[in-house]
């Protein structure tokens, strides 16, 4: 069945934060692991001088081992640490950078072409179009991301954790560091989800394009399925260097970096180029899974609302 494109905007909003909250919960684990891998190793920052890299036992190896020791040490429940500021994340987050693309993506159309039909591929109001949800939705959604990381990175085996609800650690947060600590790596993490737009839904946008215009797929499930998985591999390639920063920044305490600017050279000083792609089979497989599960739930709950009786009256009557 082929999927509606010209939904209205409120139905697309309310399509892409529910499909964004269920990729998420599927794939929260994997996002876990992904974050404890990326702070390993950031007490060597301050230590460069003191323990030499050889002499560092790391306590997670790889995607699979990260989650068993994790599940092991803190309990499967854990792996979920940060789950409901992260659905509250996906809610404010996607509504905004998916559910408004394809009317930005107009509106930046009709900018650089006018009413001209012969714009190709478009290329350019698409990656205009990502960019700039990506950074709107951080703006609004950015305490829920410091929220979520704080949650994930914190290790309850160790000690008694700090955070204990998502509304406890606002407030702690807001209490300690200010409002600007809700806000902590904003610049890093809007252009980390410019990066990640551009390379995940305009990518998508483009290869589902592609593939329906040259006869390659039907518009359908393997047609969403494939587009998914490149574009998730896409946003991985692009975005790890700059998730890493804000993984670190966002969880490191007041006075630990000057900046995002700092936290990287400090790492790159103390840890090298590789540092800024720790996790990346994590972040690979979290993200092509998010991806397929995203797109799979956006495409269909699109077809779901437009098959529905209250869509179809609703058309009638306009």
């Amino acid at each position: 069945m082929v999927v509606p494109e010209e939904l209205p905007l409120s139905f697309k909003v309310a399509a892409a934060g529910s499909a964004a909250c269920f990729a998420d919960f599927i794939t929260f684990p994997l996002d876990t692991a992904k974050v404890r891998l990326q702070v390993q190793g950031e007490s060597k920052v301050k230590a460069t001088e003191l323990v030499s890299k050889s002499s560092q036992k790391l306590q997670y190896r790889g995607l699979i081992g990260t989650i068993a020791t994790i599940a092991k040490k803190e309990g499967p429940k854990s792996l979920f640490n940060g789950l409901s500021a992260g659905l509250q994340r996906q809610l404010c987050f996607a509504s905004v950078r998916l559910g408004f693309y394809d009317s930005v993506k107009s509106l930046y159309i009709q900018l650089f072409y006018g009413k001209s039909q012969n714009n190709g591929m478009a290329i350019l109001p698409r990656v205009c179009a990502g960019m700039t949800t990506g950074g709107l939705a951080v703006l609004l959604a950015q305490p829920t991301d410091v929220v979520k990381v704080r949650f994930q990175a914190q290790q309850s085996a160790k000690a008694a954790p700090k955070y204990l609800s998502t509304l406890q650690a606002y407030r702690t947060i807001a209490r300690e560091e200010g409002a600007a600590g809700l806000w902590k790596g904003c610049a890093t993490n809007a252009s980390r989800n410019a990066i990640v737009n551009v390379s995940e839904i305009v990518c998508y946008d483009i290869i589902k394009e592609a593939i329906i215009t040259n006869g390659l797929l039907k518009d359908g499930i393997p047609c969403h399925f494939t587009s998914a998985v490149i574009a998730g591999f896409c946003a991985t390639l692009v975005a790890s260097p700059v998730d890493v920063v804000k993984t670190r920044y966002m969880n490191a305490p007041p006075g630990n970096y000057s900046g995002a600017l700092d936290c990287a050279a400090k790492m790159f000083k103390s840890e090298g180029f590789s540092a800024f792609y720790k996790g990346f089979t994590p972040s690979f497989f979290r993200l092509v899974s998010w991806n397929i599960v995203l797109w799979l739930s956006y495409e269909q709950i699109k077809i779901v609302i437009t098959d529905s009786k209250y869509f179809k009256d609703r058309q009638n009557v306009n």
